[in-house]
């Protein structure tokens, strides 16, 4: 028999403004709370020194966090130029210094070209990526360095907001990246082409797949929230388990079809067969019911069960 999970049967997506200086899994474990929900998963870490968008999927929302793993992302970042860090960031220890005084906005948007488009990064040690089971940071922290292979990203555009000159010049740059970007990696990276060496000193998520941060909400409104009318209200701040797969195509199942749908087997939906191919992912309604889940359409039309919502 299963481990009963301790909690309400909260289902939907949250999306955080996580605060600078907590980790992404110490906001999911507050909002667990906050919510007294029995499960709760985040899509993808943020950096303790970063703020911004933090989806949070609750209960039966956490089977569809991997679509929004594979989302892109949009940052606000502010690359400080004349040093380096063994980290990439603010937090880490000097390695080198430079210096940038003599360093021109023009100079840094003269090799941002080369940073557009698909690229190559070879991930940071101070990344969550795992060694043999182990998060290359904590490798990092003890001093072992391991080879990293160079991994295809793709920067859809980099745009410098602004420039300040100095003996550790500064730049704020907007950046719209696919999944597994790592900014560091590319502040690094354009440090070391410009010469002098860079860093990220500031860094916020301003949109997380289809999600922006003008939707997002702080630990402090729900923590009022819930003092002033109690933890049922903060659901109403939940978006729906389909939110972060809007874009895929949606079919309908009658009662009877979605009944066997739900115990896992294919259905024949003539919307599949007609606009979808085969290996495309749906989200699966009943018709003017509940999203059941998502199913994958095969090679003869049908739509098979993938991830069933279980309420």
């Amino acid at each position: 028999m299963g481990r009963r999970r301790i909690g309400r049967p909260v289902n939907g997506i949250l999306l955080l403004n996580k605060p600078l200086g907590m980790s992404s899994n110490g906001a999911l474990q507050k909002v667990r709370y906050l919510f007294s929900a029995a499960k709760a998963g985040h899509t993808g870490s943020l950096d303790p020194l970063a703020s911004g968008v933090l989806p949070i999927c609750l209960g039966e929302a956490t089977k569809f966090t991997q679509f929004l793993l594979d989302a892109d992302k949009r940052y606000r970042a502010t690359f400080k130029f004349g040093m380096a860090t063994a980290s990439g960031d603010a937090d880490g220890e000097v390695v080198s210094e430079l210096g940038a005084e003599g360093l021109t906005q023009k100079q840094v948007e003269s090799v941002l070209p080369d940073f557009r488009g698909d690229i190559e990064q070879v991930p940071s040690m101070y990344s969550a990526l795992k060694h043999q089971g182990q998060p290359l940071y904590k490798l990092a922290r003890k001093g072992v360095e391991i080879e990293r292979k160079a991994r295809p990203v793709t920067i859809y555009s980099l745009d410098m907001m602004h420039f300040r000159p100095g003996q550790l010049a500064e730049a704020d740059l907007e950046i719209h990246c696919s999944k597994g970007t790592y900014v560091r990696t590319l502040a690094e990276d354009i440090g070391q082409q410009l010469g002098c060496g860079a860093y990220v000193s500031r860094l916020h998520r301003s949109a997380a797949g289809p999600f922006d941060e003008l939707e997002t909400v702080t630990l402090e409104q729900l923590v009022e929230l819930r003092e002033q009318q109690g933890v049922e209200a903060l659901d109403s701040l939940l978006k729906p388990m389909d939110a972060g797969i809007q874009h895929m195509m949606s079919v309908e199942l009658s009662e009877d079809m979605a009944f066997y749908f739900c115990q896992g087997q294919p259905m024949m939906v003539p919307q599949a067969y007609r606009e979808g191919e085969e290996g495309d992912i749906v989200r699966v309604f009943e018709t003017d019911g509940p999203f059941l889940g998502v199913g994958e359409v095969t090679d003869d039309g049908r739509v098979a069960p993938k991830r069933l919502v279980v309420i």
